[in-house]
């Protein structure tokens, strides 16, 4: 039942008190008392380097920097993660509320908190202290919701991966199971023609295959643009991290230390468990079975606030649980409950901590927290070492059992047996070949012949397929040696793209075999000429990529169901042996046709290079991006990582514009190498700022267009001499 809870206007003026007048007096004095050991110098890039005397210090100031950037996605990020996108929003997003507060209690954060290390303790408090300071010293910053953080919610965003395995339930399910009446929901948004694939790319080049002799590392996370900022942070207690840093997350995420640095990407192994739930109905309670017993669920009412236009109102929503997890949905008869991690103590101390790490040993060390669920690690040090982590927290289960499907929850058998340790999950070391790759792709491929043996492995310890970005990386770090940095970044930003060394030949087979006579042929001769002399690599003045390109969307959505049959799906290499294996001769030059047409009716010729289609753009510094075709772009040579492109740009969401905006892919990217003194190289889409009033909002725009890169300032003497300003927290 809807019940207002007082009126909108109150609400809102509540929302709007600024942190200055709610303020507590013995807060106020730590919070400039800790200001006073903070140092933020942004450099010409804008980019902040934050000096702290202890870590809590550097932590304080992160926070604040992170704040002054773009408050509102730190803000947000954490609405998200507390399941209170409703009290925003509205009654749409209560199902998105659902779905966090199954797992996010504040009541048991708070306890988690509670517990948690002194030393960790101290830094939640600084990060939370660092955007209430922030908020009180900008008066004119007003949030959308939360007026003051708490050290606790630190917990409930302690990863910092793309969307975290809390996000794999499916909305539509779950508000079908707890009741249509009860959440709405929204549309999902369209996606794009050929939606961007997520992931990452990492490598780790060994000493013995680089010019200087020392290792380098790739950092490449594909993400949603402006997803994270570039930041370093430094204190006297040996933090010293540079990287792209999650908004509001006190640890760098993907980046390196004076001694070693880790590249994440996406997968992993299979991590989380649906299990079967065969439901009765006892007198009192709603009962499940497991083995010879039946147990009964244990029942919680989960209270959902939301915004009206006449005020705040809440829906109670009772939930059910096994001890297996949640109940998040129904398959047939049965109801489904959900395993998955929930260690947020042990993930945020493994996130902080491997910052610190200072050599392999202590990088391992800290991996045996195994609380990253969702990423794979690819690793390089000072010392000379490249290694690589497929997965970090796998459950062991027994081999018996399909792990790609629900089991039977009464099957005592399908418990999980505890974490497999490192040493038992795929890792590499040092590979012979002096290189490591992973691109979202197997782990069976990370280090060419040296790679592991899928045979020594259960099937669950490994998710995702080989896609044609792993095809593609590798081909580059087969053929190259001595690699120095510009070298490094001139492999991951190779233009070619392999995927079309499969679809083209099939595409000249059907027009070389079709008979002269066929009027469809005959008005395609020109586009097969084209297409013939390409060398499948992309490039702004390329009328081919485009062509191919919207060719191949237009032959794959014709393949799709039958590829998705055989269980291949996208980003899966098979998907384009099979799309050239099983369309026919007039499929494939009928959607060359349809190519042609849609790219002559967008843009008025079929010969339309791809630099005049592929652009970048931001025109504001909101979360939900817009394009439009009649304000400035910028041309974008790289491609979707569908087709293989090892830099990547794509859209994700459908968009009413003739161009192909980016959204997704390239975001921040960094090439690293580990000498006596760090030398790197870094660039972000975009810019460090949020605001569209900054210097610093498209001040990288033209270089990220065109792979350029920016040296990295990561001495105190090198920021100095790079400085735009130099200043503490609230002054």
């Amino acid at each position: 039942m809807k019940t207002i809870t007082r009126p909108f206007l109150t609400a809102l003026c509540l929302c709007w008190l600024s942190a200055t007048a709610l303020a507590d007096p013995t807060e106020l004095q730590r919070w400039k008392q800790q200001a006073s050991h903070v140092e933020i110098i942004r450099d010409n890039y804008g980019v902040p380097h934050i000096y702290g005397q202890s870590d809590a210090d550097a932590v304080f100031g992160m926070l604040y920097a992170q704040a002054e950037d773009d408050f509102n996605r730190v803000e947000t990020n954490y609405i998200n993660a507390m399941g209170r996108s409703a009290e925003v929003e509205g009654e749409a997003a209560l199902v998105r509320d659902l779905r966090m507060k199954l797992f996010i209690d504040p009541v048991a954060m708070q306890a988690s908190y509670a517990a948690s290390p002194a030393w960790l303790k101290k830094l939640m408090r600084a990060y939370a202290d660092g955007l209430n300071y922030y908020l009180y010293t900008h008066p004119s910053v007003h949030p959308k919701l939360l007026t003051h953080f708490e050290p606790w919610m630190a917990l409930c965003f302690s990863e910092g991966s793309i969307g975290g395995d809390i996000e794999s339930i499916d909305l539509p399910q779950l508000q079908q199971f707890y009741g249509p009446a009860a959440l709405q929901i929204v549309a999902a948004a369209k996606p794009a023609e050929q939606p961007e694939p997520g992931g990452s790319n990492g490598f780790a080049i060994a000493p013995s295959n680089s010019a200087s002799g020392h290792a380098l590392l790739w950092i490449n996370p594909h993400t949603s643009f402006y997803f994270r900022p570039e930041l370093q942070v430094v204190s006297r207690e040996g933090l010293y991290a540079y990287g792209a840093v999650t908004w509001g997350q006190f640890f760098v995420y993907q980046g390196f230390n004076q001694h070693l640095g880790w590249m994440h990407t996406s997968g992993g192994g299979n991590v989380i468990t649906e299990y079967l739930e065969t439901i009765s109905q006892g007198k009192d309670s709603t009962n499940y079975q497991y083995g010879d017993e039946q147990r009964p669920l244990k029942q919680v009412d989960i209270t959902l606030p939301y915004k009206t236009d006449a005020g705040m109102a809440k829906r109670v929503i009772k939930v059910f649980y096994s001890h297996h997890g949640p109940i998040v949905r129904r398959a047939g008869e049965q109801w489904v409950a959900v395993r998955l991690m929930q260690e947020p103590v042990k993930a945020l101390m493994q996130s902080y901590l491997r910052t610190k790490a200072r050599n392999y040993a202590e990088f391992k060390h800290v991996m045996e927290l195994r609380t990253n669920s969702s990423n794979n690690t690819v690793y390089a040090d000072a010392d000379g070492n490249i290694a690589y982590f497929h997965g970090n927290f796998i459950p062991k289960r027994s081999t018996n059992y399909d792990w790609t499907a629900p089991v039977e929850g009464a099957d005592r058998g399908t418990e999980w047996q505890g974490l497999h340790t490192i040493d038992e999950t795929i890792t590499l070391f040092n590979p012979p070949n002096g290189w490591i790759t992973n691109t979202n792709n197997w782990p069976f491929s990370a280090a060419g012949p040296y790679s592991p043996q899928r045979k020594n492995y259960p099937d669950y310890m490994w998710v995702l397929p080989e896609n044609a970005r792993g095809i593609h990386a590798q081909q580059v770090l087969g053929n190259q040696h001595d690699f120095t940095l510009d070298s490094l970044i001139r492999a991951a930003y190779d233009p070619s793209l392999p995927a079309f060394d499969v679809l083209i030949p099939a595409l000249l087979k059907a027009f070389d075999t079709t008979p002269d006579s066929d009027a469809l042929k005959a008005g395609l001769s020109e586009q097969i000429a084209v297409l013939r002399a390409w060398d499948h690599r992309y490039a702004l003045d390329s009328v081919a990529t485009s062509l191919a390109i919207y060719w191949a969307q237009d032959l794959m959505k014709q393949v799709e169901p039958q590829a998705h049959a055989h269980n291949i799906i996208k980003p899966d290499w098979q998907i384009f042996a099979f799309t050239a294996g099983h369309s026919s001769a007039t499929e494939q030059l009928t959607s060359l046709a349809q190519a042609s047409a849609r790219l002559t009716a967008d843009f008025g010729n079929w010969k339309t290079p791809w630099g005049q289609i592929n652009r970048f753009q931001r025109l504001n510094g909101a979360i939900d991006l817009k394009y439009d075709d009649s304000k400035p772009s910028l041309p974008v040579p790289f491609t979707s990582s569908l087709w293989g492109s090892l830099a990547a740009f794509g859209a994700s969401s459908a968009s009413n514009t003739k161009r192909i905006y980016g959204d997704r892919g390239n975001s921040f990217v960094a090439a690293v190498e580990f000498g006596p003194r760090i030398k790197a190289k870094s660039i972000l889409a975009g810019g460090e700022s949020g605001d569209p009033a900054s210097p610093h909002f498209l001040d990288q725009a033209a270089m990220y267009a065109h792979g350029e890169f920016k040296e990295v300032l990561f001495y105190p003497e090198d920021v100095k001499k790079h400085s735009e300003r130099v200043y503490q927290p609230g002054h």
